[in-house]
């Protein structure tokens, strides 16, 4: 999420205007280095950035990044939005030699150091796009990381928007969910590859590292789950970009962009043209004084660091971004693919890593200008369709057809990437065990997320969802420490004897959530209906806002047959429902709602959240908690 910012820098108009200029003048200090030859060229190096979750025990979102953090003494350590997110940076190495396997050695050890500090705070590291057991309760922001830069940027985006984020995502199930922050983006979590290039390559590598972003993102997509709902393959490039979406719906008529996006068009001769396109689209977010004068700095001969055009840069989400930076006093360009997700192993990662690079290299010394050849939106779709359907999405190339993903990667790509990783005399054995990865994986077509919808599948109705997801992410946690690739994977098992107790906690984790309910002015009869072809015991009644009036049970109804008749199905709702019931919150423990339950003398409790009707929960509900407790006393004793 990049450096912090002071508490007043996102408000302050006058630091705003001071910022805008600086950066402008950074801009021009880049345009000038290139001029005058001062960018390094003639080098490539790769670079890394790991992201990843933290849980607890039960396998669910553990808020102790700050701790986690201090164990680890910060650098390459850093935060994350959430508490329970935490990201390393590799330093960066040249493309030549073994620099997978080495790369691939400091994954595994830095991961290693993680886990090692996360588990003196109870709480374990899993690497995995969207973690499986994430709900709603983790993402207010009691959990978000306490730094100034990330309350300026929740502020910032709050302001813009002017309203609460709608969450809509369409897959085998549909998600459809309100958030009043920034939080949502906290679900993420990525395997970010840096790519150095030098400018006079700059944009023709660019175009090329979007041409093969779709095909290369099909093989690796790790995400297709969020919140329980099976979404997307790669369910992060949609979240991502609604999560940080500043458009607002009253302005449809205007062509406006989200702020996290793939691009509207090739490069033709700079990176500069895609800050160009950046600054004239989005506002800046959080702004911090100029640390230096960047042009005052080339004219007495040294290096500017551009820290206000990369604090900017780094509020404006491409999926492959441009970026400058300074390496020993050395300033250089290079593209960071943000679309890679993380997991399932570390290498699976690398093997994604060195697909995208040497993809990359290697269709630009096939194609030259891949813009002759390949259309740019063909180039988008093919993004957003493998974002959708992994491996299962056609993906249009430079011969104009539509091809199955798997064999232009097998017959194209993966041909290409090779020739692409020769060229810098990458060791011929670590080539062929990741793009063997690759190959293994797209072959079988055995991607991060076809095995999570597999493992689901075997699973069938086993236990609840919140237990299904815990075992999920409970065996992600176990095979991503074996590092074998997830296309050797066996499914994950049905959750076990001992996954209940942390998959009741909160009423949000066994609540049901397909609710039926009625408006208070419909017929009783309808409720009745509802009672017996449902199997249902209670009826919510709502107002045409979703917020909850009332609850009519079944006892209500049998007492208004036997004092009332046959036609008392023909009254309203209204009559019989009990006005203002006894609630509680997702978030609410399932202690506190039995002890509300009983001392209440209520046989259901609605979930409401913010107003609105979300859930209920029952005696039946409790009963199965109940029975698994005796059940686990029977077998201590």
């Amino acid at each position: 999420m990049g450096r912090d910012v002071s508490s007043s820098g996102a408000r302050d108009a006058e630091t705003h205007r001071a910022f805008t200029k600086a950066l402008l003048v950074d801009l021009h200090a880049l345009e000038r280095m290139l001029d005058e030859g001062l960018i390094e060229s003639g080098v490539r190096r790769i670079g890394a950035e790991q992201e990843m979750f933290l849980v607890d025990k039960g396998f669910r979102p553990s808020p102790t990044g700050v701790e986690v953090l201090e164990r680890l003494g910060g650098a390459p350590f850093t935060p994350e939005l959430a508490r329970f997110n935490l990201e390393v940076n590799l330093d960066p190495c040249e493309l030549r030699g073994g620099v997978f396997r080495d790369l691939e050695e400091a994954f595994r050890d830095r991961v290693r150091e993680a886990s090692d500090a996360a588990r003196q705070e109870g709480a374990e590291v899993v690497l995995t796009g969207i973690l499986p057991t994430l709900s709603m309760s983790h993402l207010s922001l009691d959990n978000i990381t306490p730094r100034d830069r990330y309350y300026a940027l929740n502020d910032a985006l709050n302001q813009l928007r002017g309203s609460a984020w709608q969450l809509r995502i369409d897959g085998v199930d549909e998600l459809l969910v309100e958030h009043d922050s920034v939080m949502l983006e906290a679900c993420n979590t990525s395997c970010q590859v840096h790519l150095q290039v030098s400018p006079d390559e700059a944009a023709a590598i660019y175009n090329i590292a979007q041409a093969v972003m779709g095909p290369v993102l099909a093989a690796s997509v790790n995400s297709p789950l969020l919140f329980g709902k099976r979404l997307w393959a790669e369910t992060r490039i949609a979240l991502f970009q609604q999560s940080l979406d500043t458009r607002s719906t009253e302005l449809h008529t205007r062509e406006m962009t989200a702020r996290v996006h793939f691009g509207e068009g090739w490069v033709k001769e700079s990176l500069t043209e895609l800050f160009h396109e950046d600054l004239a689209r989005f506002r800046t977010l959080i702004a911090e004084p100029a640390e230096e004068d960047a042009m005052a700095v080339l004219d007495a001969g040294g290096i500017p660091s551009l820290g206000a055009l990369s604090l900017y840069n780094s509020t404006v989400y491409r999926w492959n971004r441009p970026c400058y930076g300074v390496g020993n006093g050395v300033p250089h360009l290079r593209i960071e693919c943000r679309a890679l997700p993380s997991g399932p192993t570390v290498v699976d990662e690398i093997a994604n890593a060195a697909f995208w690079i040497g993809a990359v290299l290697g269709a630009r010394e096939e194609y030259g200008d891949i813009t002759r050849v390949l259309d740019f939106d063909d180039a988008k779709e093919n993004f957003f369709a493998a974002a959708k359907l992994g491996l299962r999405a056609a993906q249009t190339w430079t011969d104009g057809q539509s091809h199955p993903a798997p064999r232009l990667i097998l017959d194209t790509l993966l041909p290409l990437a090779r020739a692409g990783l020769e060229a810098y005399r990458v060791d011929p054995e670590d080539i062929d065990r990741y793009l063997g990865v690759v190959h293994d994986r797209v072959k079988t077509l055995s991607t991060g997320s076809r095995w999570m919808m597999r493992s689901l599948s075997a699973m069938k109705d086993t236990g609840t969802r919140a237990e299904r997801m815990a075992a999920l992410t409970a065996a992600i946690s176990e095979l991503q420490q074996t590092n074998q690739p997830v296309h050797t994977w066996e499914p994950a098992p049905a959750p076990g004897a001992s996954a209940w107790r942390q998959s009741f906690e909160t009423v949000e984790q066994y609540m049901t959530t397909h609710l039926f309910t009625v408006n208070e002015d419909e017929l009783v009869d309808l409720v009745a209906f509802l009672m017996e072809k449902k199997q249902i015991r209670h009826v919510l009644v709502e107002d045409d806002d979703h917020a909850l009036v009332g609850i009519v049970s079944y006892r209500s109804v049998l007492r208004l047959v036997a004092e009332s008749g046959p036609n008392s199905g023909n009254r309203p709702v209204k009559g019989i429902m009990e006005r203002d019931p006894v609630t509680v919150q997702p978030q609410t423990s399932t202690l506190e709602a039995i002890e509300l339950m009983r001392s209440r003398g209520v046989s259901a409790l609605p979930v409401v959240k913010e107003g609105k009707l979300v859930g209920i929960v029952s005696e039946r509900d409790f009963m199965s908690i109940a029975y698994q407790l005796l059940e686990e006393r029977l077998r201590d004793s």
